[in-house]
């Protein structure tokens, strides 16, 4: 096929996979080392790494998301009585049976998340005609491949959605490197040397197609906020990595990774704009990984039991299946991922 673009971000890994790859680095997660991940199993035991989905609560955290909204559905449909606790005996004389259906309203990337390489793209002479574009991973491009709300077609990404994240399975072997009980609660900015301090503290070696996940202690204080979270005290906790360290996104790229998975909010620091490899960005990490690794993020996972389970037993590998829902069109995704050690 023809490419669709002529100009690929530097160090990027466009076309290395063909020119209409979706899947970037879960191109590296090969058979066996899926089967690598599966001998990381020793003892059965599992966890679910998904905070319940209706959590922080409010959208104090993060204004433009909300949480679930559950609603009614009718019988008959155009009724007047919810098919919610419903007795068929109204309807069928002698039926015994009672049910109950509903319909939700998802913000897909409030809670336990998934990013899809739609999510962040860029501005990007990618046509080479000399003008910055807006493109996303590979060269797919707004309003062909990802459809705004105003196009005739109706919206959503025709190419890199969640779907293609989810007919991938995303299972393989995850590596956890636990923050807590090296740097504490507090808020951290992580650069390249104190991530690498920290896992050779811990004995913690990542290679080529691994999951890097790790916790920073957000999801025990979302936890014990009880649905009523404060904003402030969040965004000043926790552990996130340094963007505009070159020297992180050089590990990032050199890693292998397939996926950064944490219990914070964005994996990397937001608060402010700067300059980094390819001109200005408030989200470094997410632009390096989402446009121009292939390598996909996870948000707001709950890591705390699983960190102490592995931190006992002087581990931090074990078998990751986390794929996000199958929803053509979907930009992100709610996720509940299970960790079997």
């Amino acid at each position: 096929m023809t490419k669709r673009w002529v100009n690929k971000p530097e160090g990027s890994t466009w076309g290395d996979w063909g020119d209409e790859d979706e899947l970037g680095r879960k191109n590296l997660l090969t058979p066996e080392r899926v089967k690598a991940a599966a001998a990381e199993v020793q003892e059965g035991l599992t966890f679910c790494l998904s905070l319940p989905l209706d959590l922080p609560g409010g959208n104090t955290v993060n204004p433009k998301r909300h949480p679930p909204k559950f609603g009614p559905v009718f019988h008959p449909p155009g009724g007047e009585n919810y098919y919610y606790n419903m007795a068929w005996n109204e309807y069928v004389d002698g039926n015994m049976d009672v049910s109950s259906d509903e319909c939700t309203t998802f913000w897909n990337q409030y809670s336990t998340q998934w990013d899809s390489f739609a999510h962040v793209g860029s501005l990007f002479d990618a046509d080479g005609d000399g003008e910055p574009e807006r493109v996303y991973y590979n060269g797919f491009k707004p309003d062909v491949d990802v459809l705004g709300p105003d196009h005739p077609e109706g919206m959503g990404a025709r190419k890199l959605s969640v779907s293609t994240m989810a007919e991938s399975c995303m299972q393989g072997r995850g590596v956890m490197l636990d923050m807590v009980p090296h740097i504490g609660t507090g808020r951290t900015v992580v650069g390249y040397d104190d991530l690498m301090r920290m896992m050779e503290a811990d004995k913690i070696e990542v290679e080529e197609g691994d999951f890097f996940l790790f916790h920073v202690g957000w999801d025990d204080m979302i936890l014990e906020m009880n649905y009523n979270p404060d904003a402030k005290k969040l965004h000043n906790a926790g552990a996130v990595l340094n963007g505009f360290d070159d020297k992180m996104l050089q590990w990032i790229s050199d890693s292998g990774v397939v996926a950064l998975i944490s219990d914070n909010l964005a994996v990397e620091d937001s608060s402010g704009l700067g300059e980094t490899q390819g001109g200005c960005s408030r989200l470094p990490i997410h632009r390096h990984c989402l446009f121009r690794l292939g390598v996909h993020l996870g948000e707001l996972w709950y890591l705390s039991a699983l960190a102490k389970a592995l931190r006992e037993r002087g581990r931090s590998r074990f078998m990751l299946t986390a794929p996000p829902l199958h929803l053509p069109g979907a930009v992100g995704s709610p996720t509940t991922p299970i960790a079997t050690i």
